[in-house]
């Protein structure tokens, strides 16, 4: 009877399909509880409609850039994930860092990826209108240009629906709610779809 149940599991845990989110306090759930963050939120929408094999590793960190990319998509290929979702960039456009530079971490990062078998979804961000033109289109046309480039899918904006909607974000006007955070789950549902 051990040994079945023991069996019963292995084929489980082979049938499982991990999904990473690498992203900064927009993944992390910043100022909310880890179950109130999008990855967790999507998990819970994945499960009722009877994808119950997919388990979602929430890989947000605050504060983080581009920079890191590379070296925790590294860190999370140990986790031998069937799909990693590249949701970084938004604080390099805050900070003002050359798009050129995000590109070539997160073209680092996607490399890294695909050398190891593993399916790669880039998340496209966008800045506030209140960031210069010129810049603005310079840094939301990065993901463009790089999913053209390596040919990985890109997903549409996610916080479409709830970027600039007071009652969506907290009070800093940058962070989602945990509403907010469902909005997002939900876009990413969406987009997901045709790639799992």
């Amino acid at each position: 009877m051990k040994l079945i149940l023991i069996l019963l599991c292995l084929v489980g845990q082979a049938q499982a399909r991990s999904l990473v989110f690498i992203g900064d306090s927009l993944t992390e759930g910043y100022g909310l509880e880890p179950e109130e963050a999008y990855p967790a939120q999507l998990e819970k929408l994945l499960h009722a409609q009877g994808k119950t094999d997919i388990k979602i590793i929430n890989g947000g960190v605050s504060g983080s850039t581009t920079a890191s990319a590379g070296q925790r998509v590294k860190w999370y290929l140990k986790a031998k994930p069937s799909l990693i979702v590249l949701a970084l960039g938004a604080n390099d456009g805050l900070r003002g860092i050359s798009p050129q530079e995000s590109r070539k971490n997160l073209a680092e990062a996607i490399r890294l990826s695909t050398e190891a078998g593993v399916k790669v979804l880039l998340a496209e961000m966008k800045l506030p209108k209140n960031y210069g033109e010129a810049y603005r289109k310079d840094f939301e046309k990065t993901y463009s240009d790089l999913a053209k480039q390596t040919k990985v899918p890109i997903l549409a904006f996610m916080l479409e629906g709830v970027g600039g909607i007071p009652k969506m974000n907290q009070a800093d006007g940058i962070h989602p709610t945990a509403d907010g955070q469902k909005k997002v789950a939900e876009n990413m549902l969406r987009a997901l779809g045709p790639h799992l």
